[in-house]
């Protein structure tokens, strides 16, 4: 149960003065580096240097020069961002990140020092066609091949089944033990390491508690609840004193 890790992806939300009010209601409370806030980019200035972590929602598969409106891995890391989450399902699904580009971008960012967390789920036509270890195990496969276990090891899962995503669904305790389970046996076999693997997906500060009683759960990737300072801060709360 020690340090789990509690990811917030505030996505695109919040303007600056609203920015400036959340950072005001999170600022009173003594977070390390076991809580990461992972705001839209424009806005990481704002939380870098403080007592928690930070991440950026996104990197260029490329490094840097003649990509408009693109941040490369090694912008992200000289701004001191801590982490960055790779192959969200929204990148995949929205804007067409397909397994191949999802593994350019993990080593790009690992290339420059960045702790990817590697975004994996099922769709639910996926789920209901009783895919899911078929579809966790390929995204697993294709982001990681050629990568030493040394590398993999720096980096971390979250496990998001995509059908969960902001639907207030989300799947039992034991569903979640069994995948997360695989997702680690899956990690062994290609790999040969142990790596923390995350859960995401409608996770809130009403079912946190029950989430939190899962023992391979190795932390949160938490969405839209992350946007509200006081709600975060009780999922935050259930997570390091549960």
């Amino acid at each position: 149960m020690a340090n789990r890790l509690v990811v917030g992806n505030m996505k695109m939300n919040l303007t600056a003065p609203e920015i400036n009010k959340y950072l005001k209601g999170i600022e009173k409370y003594a977070y390390g580096k076991e809580v990461c806030f992972c705001p839209s980019a424009l806005y990481l200035p704002y939380f870098i240097g403080k007592n928690f972590s930070v991440g950026i929602q996104n990197i260029a598969s490329t490094e840097e020069g003649a990509y408009t409106g693109e941040i490369a891995a090694s912008q992200a890391k000289s701004l001191k961002v801590d982490y960055a989450i790779v192959g969200h399902s929204e990148r995949r699904s929205y804007y067409g990140e397909t397994d191949e580009v999802v593994e350019t971008k993990v080593k790009m960012a690992l290339s420059h020092n960045l702790k990817v967390i590697l975004c994996i789920g099922e769709t639910l036509e996926e789920r209901d066609s009783l895919k899911t270890y078929k579809v966790l195990k390929r995204q697993l496969k294709s982001a990681l091949q050629g990568m030493p276990a040394k590398v993999v090891s720096k980096m971390m899962i979250a496990y998001e089944p995509v059908w969960a995503i902001g639907t207030g669904r989300v799947p039992s305790n034991q569903e979640i033990e069994d995948t997360i389970a695989f997702i680690k046996d899956i990690l062994k076999e290609l790999c040969g390491v142990s790596v923390k693997v995350l859960y995401g997906g409608s996770v809130n500060s009403k079912n946190i508690e029950t989430l939190n009683k899962i023992p391979n759960v190795d932390g949160y990737l938490v969405g839209g609840a992350s946007t509200k300072p006081e709600e975060f801060h009780k999922i935050i709360e259930v997570v390091v004193t549960q």
